[in-house]
């Protein structure tokens, strides 16, 4: 009997142990999931505040060129932007962002496009580096200020001002920037080169003919 208990100790100290085991390995394997589960959102999260602006650029062959630089002003307020030049040889519009591949579509429909290129160009550093000499020459201005009120005579407080003129003048200018860089994020840049087709006259429809005729002739798929 004794022995039977003791064997009964025994096996219920080793299933605890193992029931132990696997608990500790299920939250190891469960913090760990959460770890890269974070580390993902933080990725996302990353990726998702870098500023990025794009600019397309586009070739587009028409009948007629005048009718084309209307339909382009068109499809910029179509898809919330605006016309910034319009004319028979070259187009600018802006379109928002999240439509720019549905406005290249819809610009496509106007003609024949030979060329065309989506490009973008990352200025999260450059951007950043504008928010942080802004605040410095924000807190700059703050500790002007204070001193503008502790002058003490007319000499000393024009020397401030003339310091707090400076300073003003960099704060808009970083404000500036950053603003045109804000509108051109949120608004795509299209910029398209607009070419009228030629069409051959009555010799030039028999050089056609007779240029298929001898490729028929000499070259055979």
């Amino acid at each position: 009997m004794k022995i039977n208990k003791l064997l009964l100790l025994f096996i219920l100290f080793f299933s605890f142990l193992a029931s132990s085991c696997n608990s500790s390995h299920k939250y190891a394997q469960t913090r760990s999931f959460e770890q890269v589960q974070v580390s993902l959102e933080s990725a996302g999260a990353l990726a998702e505040s870098r500023k990025v602006l794009y600019n397309a650029y586009l070739t587009l062959v028409v009948d007629e060129p005048e009718a084309a630089g209307e339909s382009l002003g068109e499809i910029a307020e179509k898809y919330q932007g605006y016309a910034q030049e319009l004319g028979t040889n070259r187009a600018v519009i802006r379109v928002k962002s999240e439509s720019l591949d549905a406005a290249l579509a819809a610009i496509a429909l106007l003609g024949k496009v030979p060329s065309r290129s989506v490009s973008g160009q990352d200025v999260t550093d450059q951007y950043r580096d504008y928010q942080i000499r802004l605040e410095n020459a924000e807190k700059s201005r703050d500790r002007y200020l204070e001193l503008l009120a502790k002058a003490e005579n007319v000499e000393a407080a024009l020397q401030v001002e003339k310091e707090l003129e400076r300073l003003n003048e960099t704060i808009d200018l970083l404000k500036g920037r950053m603003n045109r860089m804000d509108h051109l994020e949120e608004y795509s840049t299209i910029t398209v080169q607009i070419k009228e087709r030629r069409k051959p006259g009555v010799l030039g429809y028999v050089g056609l003919g007779v240029y298929h005729a001898f490729k028929w002739l000499f070259v055979r798929n």
